[in-house]
């Protein structure tokens, strides 16, 4: 019966990342995060970091104690600052799922659309996989390819032709 009742409320998303820009899609929900891929910080006086603004709001603040930063833009790579990822991850989530107390963690198909030739490495694979468990993912499958469509997504059969 719990298991019925978690089959209930389960949420899948669809997490696409490119180095300008980041599209979270609830895939039951049909939610839509889709923003630039800024944290604004700042460091107050004990020298702890302070979560500004994220998304498009980051890239109106100003400031002399602000910094910008983009957690996805790398020359090399797709993930520059695994830290400041997770915490957009977790603010992307929340902004798609409308966290209710009845809602469990949600399976994540997380897709890198660009910086993959020759495909990722598993070192990068591991990276994306743990950074949205990190911010909040019960499931974790990297998906590599064409973009998937919301009609007839099945997180189930994703993972299965992933691995």
């Amino acid at each position: 019966m719990f298991k019925h009742l978690i089959d209930y409320f389960d949420t899948s998303l669809y997490v696409q990342i490119w180095e300008k820009r980041i599209k979270v899609t609830n895939i039951s929900a049909s939610d839509i995060y889709d923003e630039k891929p800024l944290i604004a910080i700042s460091t107050n006086k004990k020298g702890n970091k302070i979560i500004e603004a994220i998304g498009n709001e980051a890239s109106l603040v100003s400031g002399d104690n602000i910094e910008i930063i983009n957690p996805f833009s790398h020359t090399r790579s797709l993930i520059s600052n695994f830290e400041m990822g997770e915490n957009l991850l977790k603010h992307t989530f929340i902004r798609v799922l409308k966290r209710s107390i009845f809602r469990p963690a949600p399976k994540v198909v997380i897709h890198p659309m660009e910086k993959t030739e020759g495909g990722l490495t598993n070192v990068e694979e591991r990276a994306f996989r743990e950074l949205a468990l990190s911010a909040g993912a019960r499931d974790v499958v990297v998906y590599q390819g064409h973009e998937l469509l919301m009609t007839g997504f099945n997180y189930e059969d994703i993972k299965m032709r992933s691995e």
